[in-house]
């Protein structure tokens, strides 16, 4: 097909576009409950998805997730978004069972586009050894693409954002900073040596993530999305009432994001995820404005935030790093609730 710049349907891509924590948070509040003695995690403790029992042997994880384009490439945006999507299954440590496309598309815009995008999400899903069962579209002016995704796990092995011990060390698989690479590509500031990295980082499945941490027994772990390492680091110490202390110089980061951060390239979301979690959060005063920054920044497809016991740590992150995830490190430590969530230095 005759290429088609997908961005140029849209002011700003991916995560940019979504409701700050605060504003959902507030949407969400004394909303009418569903419990259900079968329904084992919800939105209760700020997860990455639902779980609900089946039997003793099965459950079923369901979540969805879709957004703007955040690359030109039509079949790019399609495995990204799906990728993403897919994401909230593996953090929880499951594996993907079915998915259903959701679809926002122009009038205006050839269909070959759409065929683009499509075939993009299903081979993902094909990857993530799931079924795609068909899906759902509407006409709008900017294009929107994601999936509702279900997936399965035995209830005894779910990994939830509630589950954080003192002593656990965080270990994250994904660098950070595809925000703020996307946002110096769209105004001529990045070239191709440092946007690919991004595009190949959104488009890697954290389905062998998720299997190693079955393996090694993990209880806690989350991924990083749209508020941020820092704003999905809080949900998690929300959820385990804990507080997590991170080392700012050890988070990976993408190439050439904090020069564009010297350079005043930060996107706005970074400033919604700050007001988000700065009245629970710690910075040292030594900790650098450019590296508070990075760690605010909106992620698509990020990596998993896995909260580790010591002694699984060293074996953990070298079978991560064979596995394809070759940024994981060490990045902090679980601790007991201090005054604040989140202690950064």
């Amino acid at each position: 097909m005759k290429p088609y710049d997908l961005l140029s349907t849209v002011e700003y891509g991916g995560c940019s576009a979504k409701l700050s924590a605060n504003d959902l948070s507030a949407a969400l509040a004394e909303l009418p409950k569903t419990p259900h003695k079968n329904l084992l995690v919800d939105i209760e403790t700020h997860d990455d998805a639902g779980v609900y029992k089946i039997n003793d042997e099965y459950a079923l994880i369901q979540t969805t997730d879709f957004f703007p384009p955040v690359c030109s490439d039509p079949y790019e945006f399609g495995q990204i978004a799906a990728a993403n999507a897919l994401s909230d299954v593996y953090a929880m440590g499951g594996e993907v069972l079915t998915a259903l496309n959701i679809v926002a598309f122009p009038a205006k815009v050839p269909l070959d586009v759409l065929k683009e995008i499509l075939r993009g999400g299903i081979e993902k899903v094909i990857e993530a050894g799931g079924i795609m069962m068909g899906g759902h579209t509407i006409v709008d002016d900017i294009p929107k693409y994601g999936l509702a995704v279900t997936g399965w796990i035995h209830p005894d092995k779910i990994i939830t954002n509630a589950a954080a011990k003192p002593g656990d060390i965080l270990v994250l698989t994904k660098p950070i900073g595809a925000g703020i690479i996307m946002a110096g590509k769209r105004i001529g500031e990045i070239g191709a040596d440092k946007y690919q990295p991004i595009l190949e980082g959104m488009k890697q499945l954290n389905k062998e993530g998720g299997r190693i941490m079955q393996k090694y027994g993990i209880k806690c772990a989350t991924d990083i999305t749209g508020f941020g390492l820092l704003g999905h680091a809080l949900k998690l110490a929300m959820g385990s009432n804990a507080t997590l202390k991170i080392n700012s110089t050890h988070v990976p980061a993408f190439n050439g994001s904090l020069e564009l951060i010297e350079l005043g390239c930060i996107p706005g979301a970074c400033f919604r995820n700050l007001e988000y979690v700065e009245n629970d959060c710690t910075f040292e005063k030594s900790l650098s404005h450019n590296h508070k920054m990075l760690l605010l920044d909106a992620q698509t497809s990020g990596g998993l935030l896995i909260c580790c016991a010591e002694n699984n740590v060293k074996d953990m992150i070298r079978e991560l790093s064979e596995s394809g995830y070759g940024s994981t490190s060490v990045i902090g430590s679980v601790c007991e609730k201090g005054n604040k969530y989140l202690a950064i230095y």
